[in-house]
């Protein structure tokens, strides 16, 4: 593989993130990255919480698919998600369609049905429908422990077909050292995704499995499958505090960033909180005929937190494939990256 690095330094994202709220029950969003061609339009939605505790929610969002996928980029422990989220539907699982969330004390419960990307094809890709529903038997202000569950069933339209990669955990890595082709004779697609969380004080560890199936008219069905297991310890501070409603139907039951106090922020004479972390993550792309490779990744980060509104990330990444997309059926490949990023949202 040559020119895995086109840039050493890039803007990851910059979001324009306008909001309106009418009566507190509505609500219209927009999230707009001027730093993606591909995809600019990451949210744009219309919900409604009129009905408590049900939220409604239409336009283009995330489904209700995998804690990893759902946590938001400004809160995910690491720079980048683990490899299995590359079974995620639409761009970092984002479709158009609508949704229904609901929550009680300790769970939650969303579901929809969802078509194409705004950004690409809303129609002529197929009808998805996706379940999630997570469990909290202990949700304390000092811990807790986390189960869910999520499902989704994609019925292809004709001649769309199907293809799952991932580079390394890491942006400016540009080569997939695993991928499948694609799947051509495809007419759908079943996820199953697993999750765990326990956090207490300033310990978290999380973990998920995805399962995936291809449906295939002329061959055998193919089964693709990933995990990962991550942990971090916020080391003056206390983990990151978990939320069961959002302004979305489905970005519920997930964890929030961490948050350092006030004598803690450095424009009040503090140190700002730090936090180390590290995951453990696999994906396995063969299945039959289908030789698309299996991929491991240990990522060990450090997070700095000056301020509620910004984060300095430092990521180290061991990455390592047999066989290599560039090199189906031959040799193994290794990629050890080390990356940095200033993160500022308010």
């Amino acid at each position: 593989m040559t020119d895995e690095f086109p840039k050493h330094a890039a803007i990851r994202r910059a979001w324009l993130e306008p909001k309106l709220t009418i009566y507190d029950d509505l609500i219209f969003a927009l999230q707009y990255d001027f730093s993606s061609d591909t995809t600019p339009v990451d949210n744009l939605i219309a919900t409604y919480k009129g009905f408590s505790p049900f939220t409604i929610t239409l336009g283009n969002f995330k489904e209700p698919f995998s804690l990893d996928v759902l946590t938001a980029n400004n809160d995910i422990m690491f720079m980048e998600r683990s490899l299995p989220t590359a079974f995620a539907s639409g761009p970092a699982g984002r479709n158009t369609g609508a949704a229904i969330g609901t929550h009680g004390d300790n769970w939650t419960l969303a579901g929809g049905v969802f078509g194409g990307n705004i950004n690409h094809s809303v129609d002529g890709v197929g009808i998805e429908g996706t379940i999630r529903a997570t469990y909290a038997p202990i949700l304390t202000s000092h811990e807790v422990v986390h189960f869910g569950v999520s499902a989704n069933y994609h019925s292809l339209a004709n001649d769309v077909g199907a293809s799952f990669s991932t580079t390394p955990e890491s942006f400016l890595f540009d080569a997939d050292l695993v991928k499948t082709g694609n799947i051509k004779d495809a007419n759908s697609i079943g996820r199953l995704g697993l999750e765990f969380a326990w956090a207490n004080g300033p310990f978290r560890i999380q973990s998920e499995y995805i399962a995936t199936q291809v449906d295939r008219d002329t061959k055998p069905d193919a089964f693709f499958q990933g995990g990962y297991v991550q942990g971090g310890w916020v080391i003056n501070g206390n983990a990151a505090p978990y939320v069961l409603q959002a302004d979305t139907a489905t970005e519920i039951g997930i964890f929030k960033r961490v948050q350092p106090s006030k004598d803690q922020r450095v424009t009040q004479g503090g140190a700002g909180v730090f936090e180390a972390v590290a995951r453990y993550s696999a994906i396995d792309l063969d299945s039959h005929d289908i030789q698309g490779g299996f991929q491991q990744d240990v990522t060990l980060g450090l997070n700095w937190y000056p301020e509620p509104f910004a984060r300095v990330m430092a990521n180290y990444i061991h990455a390592w494939a047999d066989p290599t997309a560039g090199s189906l059926g031959g040799d193994d490949g290794n990629a050890d990256i080390f990356q940095m990023r200033l993160q500022v949202a308010f």
